[in-house]
């Protein structure tokens, strides 16, 4: 089994790979990260495991560097089985959730289109040959219930949510044309529910202390919704618990 983890570096995405380095089922795995001064900890597991965990440099705001490093990895591995992207923004120097209109702005919207949302439809661009074989494959996406247009109830949040709702869009679409090119792919959204990473850390007062999950947690409750997926999810959007989440 050959993994793709994008955007190893924490959080989910770096408990992925060290959920990965665990699972002997994974032979080869790929782990990517966009700015080396933030890579540390996944450098040093690739000293630990060399064998096994390569590491790439990969910003999903360049579509050429997405291309460049699919290709790297269609030069030493045909295939792949597994590709999490594991990239999202929700908060920054100067990025905050929208709590009215009058906080949403065109810089912010383009910010949390291009990581939330872009760099996830380019990825499903580029890991199509990676994907197209005969085996059991899956495309993921860690996406946010917030993202859902049915379950809305609260508004704000005007970037994220829209950023998020586009990614499942596209996850949707790109899941219909898989089905047609690469019919083993299965495309799916995940919902991991709140986890303690940096991502939430500024909104975890209101949290209760069951729904907050450790990044260990969150990783094992969505490895086992990847363990029971098949073709018929392709397309669809799931919680951490198994559940279908509405659009």
């Amino acid at each position: 089994m050959n993994v793709l983890i994008v955007g190893g570096t924490s959080g989910i995405g770096l408990g992925f790979v060290h959920h990965c380095l665990s699972h002997p089922q994974v032979k080869t795995l790929y782990a990517t990260y966009r700015h080396l001064d933030t890579a540390q900890d996944l450098l040093q597991l690739q000293a630990i495991h060399p064998a096994r965990l390569q590491v790439l440099p990969l910003d999903v705001l360049e579509e050429s560097s997405l291309g460049q490093a699919l290709g790297t990895i269609q030069a030493q591995t045909p295939h792949l089985h597994l590709i999490l992207y594991c990239v999202g923004i929700l908060h920054g120097p100067h990025l905050s959730p929208e709590k009215s209109l009058q906080q949403v702005n065109a810089q912010a919207l383009q910010a949390y289109f291009q990581i939330n949302s872009i760099g996830g439809i380019l990825l499903a661009k580029y890991a199509l040959p990676l994907l197209r074989h005969r085996d059991r494959s899956i495309l993921g996406f860690i996406s946010a219930r917030v993202g859902s247009i049915e379950d809305n109830h609260l508004g704000g949040w005007y970037g994220y949510r829209a950023s998020k709702a586009a990614l499942n869009m596209f996850v949707r679409s790109a899941a219909i044309e898989y089905g047609r090119k690469s019919p083993q792919t299965i495309v799916v959204s995940l919902h991991p529910g709140t986890t303690d990473t940096k991502l939430s850390q500024p909104f975890q007062r209101n949290v209760p202390p069951e729904k907050l999950f450790s990044v260990d947690r969150t990783v094992r409750q969505l490895w086992q919704v990847l363990e029971r997926l098949d073709g018929t999810h392709s397309g669809q959007f799931f919680a951490w618990d198994g559940s279908p989440i509405p659009w």
